[in-house]
């Protein structure tokens, strides 16, 4: 199938070249560490059916699959143009070996009842959600590109719209994973209560003497356990640029974040 993409874009690969994604060059979302870091906080045996809230080009999602053969995922996005790239990114030959497992689902996910069943997204349908949501103030990362201010920067009420959405195409027991930044922390669970429970936190670090930029939160549909703080994440040694040997491993696809 031919792309229909009129902007310009890129083609980059992920996890050591075993997927790779179609993203625009320069407006919109480019997917990165945020994604891979995402897609690792399920367990590398996951083979149950995933929705990828806030797809994009399908970065988190297809991670995924990459690392959990029998699993299979529904990429949901809200923008046509980056639904496209999804598209585009299923579409292309060195991602073929992904087969049926992987399609991709143009609604809203901050709809509720009726509207959000009839976008497709069906009630007690998937087995875990994950979402990369746009967790930036206006104040925080203001951009006159519209497509790029829709996947960075977060409207009123967003985490309450995902989570209620979420909680509603989760089987009862089924799992969530969220990535955000750790202002958002209690707002989030704020969302989740009553609908997700027995969460654990990974803080992502920079380096061991730097602050979190990241938290990554995994719960289950319907529990009531408490909330678990697990070891940070620490993508650098003191004094590298490389990625330390655990997030690389996490980021190409060869680790799960939570060790499952």
């Amino acid at each position: 199938m031919a792309s229909t993409i009129s902007q310009e874009q890129t083609l980059d690969a992920f996890h050591r070249g075993r997927f790779f994604l179609v993203q625009p060059a320069k407006g919109g979302h480019r997917a990165g560490m945020d994604a891979m870091m995402l897609a690792a906080s399920l367990p590398s045996g996951f083979s149950g059916k995933l929705a990828d809230f806030g797809a994009g080009a399908g970065a988190a999602g297809l991670a995924v699959l990459s690392r959990c053969a029998q699993a299979s995922a529904l990429l949901v996005e809200r923008s046509p143009e980056m639904a496209e790239f999804a598209r585009a990114t299923l579409a292309h030959p060195g991602n073929a070996h992904f087969g049926a497992r992987a399609q991709v689902l143009e609604a809203d996910v901050s709809l509720s009842g009726k509207a959000r069943h009839e976008s497709g997204l069906a009630d007690n349908h998937f087995d875990h959600v994950i979402m990369n949501p746009p967790f930036n103030a206006q104040k925080d990362r203001a951009t006159p590109d519209e497509l790029k201010r829709q996947a960075h920067v977060m409207d009123d009420d967003l985490f309450e719209s995902w989570l209620r959405s979420a909680a509603a195409v989760t089987r009862p027991g089924g799992g969530l994973s969220i990535i955000a930044r750790p202002q958002s922390l209690r707002t989030i669970l704020n969302a989740a209560d009553k609908r997700f429970g027995t969460m654990e936190l990974i803080a992502i670090h920079p380096r061991p003497d730097t602050a979190a930029i990241r938290i990554i939160l995994r719960g289950l549909r319907g529990a009531r356990g408490r909330l678990t703080i697990r070891p940070p994440l620490i993508l650098h040694d003191k004094d590298s640029h490389h990625l330390s040997t655990q997030a690389d491993h996490i980021c190409n696809g060869s680790a799960s974040l939570f060790g499952d």
